[in-house]
């Protein structure tokens, strides 16, 4: 109970931060707080004039990607791990999953979108394991070879789509679209909605995720190790555990999630790879893993607020009279950063001064 009681303080701080934070920059942008903050309020929950079930879908739908990247980074992080390779990990997992599709795309779906999502998530963990290898056994800095390895599965997926896999009906540097039927299928009805959402049954699959890293952190041996090794490296190495092996399986499970969220965004929503096809999940996971204090839970609000964010900032743009640019998202994220960093070297300090 303490512990959930300390996470929920932490949120509550956490979201009156960046309610403070969010206002300024409405202002320096010289936008009404209050116009703006409506606008993204109805992008991200919606209003009882327009209805609910449209935003809330898609806040959803920005959430899946964050989430998962989000829990692969956090995983990275708590081993003392600093990786900032989700990104090529997502793209190598959407890459995977297209050339599964491109090879046996007439199996029955039963088998083909188990098998494209496995493959997935085994192409981003192979990923993070190249980076983990690096720093094991070559004492290579993740930070480093993490961001290298970004460029390369870009540049990889780049010249696949222009070339082996590019699609036949398709001019730019896509593959061949899937069929509907090879789809996530949709959660909400019409019937029910009014209007057709993108909320698809993927999704569910990600908040499935949440509870089992909880539990994998929390209430196994394994995931004690990982916390202290990224607490503590030398208590770590005094208790007898295995580090170079926790940093193996903290990279590899970190790359498997990131790599199952880009395999679940190209069956969910792209339904065809691209040179674009990531919108910088796997960067904008980095704060929301920390702004979710590397906690899956904390995650889980975090990637929901950043997911609320892109959504509500999307119909910011589009209404008129509010002015508020999409890109302000990606200001909002490199503030909360700032804010982080800034109020830990300050936590830290004070730390050091208490003990000096």
């Amino acid at each position: 109970m303490k512990r959930f009681g300390r996470i929920a303080m932490q949120a509550l701080a956490s979201s009156l931060g960046v309610i403070v934070l969010l206002s300024l920059t409405l202002l320096a942008l010289r936008v009404p707080l209050g116009a703006g903050f409506a606008a993204l309020w109805n992008g991200a929950i919606g209003n009882p004039k327009d209805g609910f079930w449209y935003p809330i879908s898609e806040t959803l739908v920005e959430t899946c990607p964050l989430l998962l990247t989000g829990l692969g980074v956090g995983i990275a992080w708590r081993a003392g791990m600093f990786s900032i390779g989700g990104e090529g990990q997502l793209l190598m997992g959407g890459l995977a999953a297209t050339i599964v599709w491109r090879l046996f795309g007439a199996f029955p779906i039963a088998i083909l979108m188990p098998t494209m999502l496995i493959c997935g998530a085994f192409a981003g963990s192979f990923w993070a394991a190249i980076a983990g290898w690096l720093r094991v056994k070559r004492n290579v800095p993740e930070v480093i070879s993490t961001i290298m390895l970004n460029y390369i599965a870009l540049s990889l997926v780049t010249w696949l789509v222009l070339g082996p896999l590019h699609g036949k009906t398709q001019s730019g540097p896509y593959s061949d679209p899937f069929s509907k039927s090879q789809m996530f299928p949709r959660v909400i009805p019409v019937a029910i909605s009014e209007v057709q959402t993108r909320l698809h049954a993927g999704v569910l699959l990600s908040l499935l995720a949440v509870p089992v890293v909880f539990l994998l952190l929390y209430r196994t041996e394994w995931g004690f190790g990982i916390r202290l090794l990224g607490q503590n490296e030398e208590a770590a190495r005094v208790a007898r555990f295995p580090i170079d092996r926790l940093r193996m399986g903290a990279m590899a499970l970190s790359g498997g999630l990131c790599g199952l969220g880009g395999a679940i965004e190209l069956l969910g929503v792209n339904g065809r790879l691209g040179s674009d096809f990531s919108a910088g999940w796997g960067y904008t996971a980095i704060p929301v893993a920390l702004l979710g204090g590397l906690n899956p839970l904390g995650i889980l609000a975090s990637a929901l607020f950043f997911g609320g964010l892109a959504a509500g900032c999307g119909n910011a743009e589009r209404e008129q009279g509010v002015g508020v640019p999409s890109v302000v998202a990606y200001v909002i994220q490199a503030v909360i950063v700032l804010a982080i960093i800034g109020g830990r070297a300050w936590r830290n300090r004070a730390i050091s001064e208490e003990a000096g």
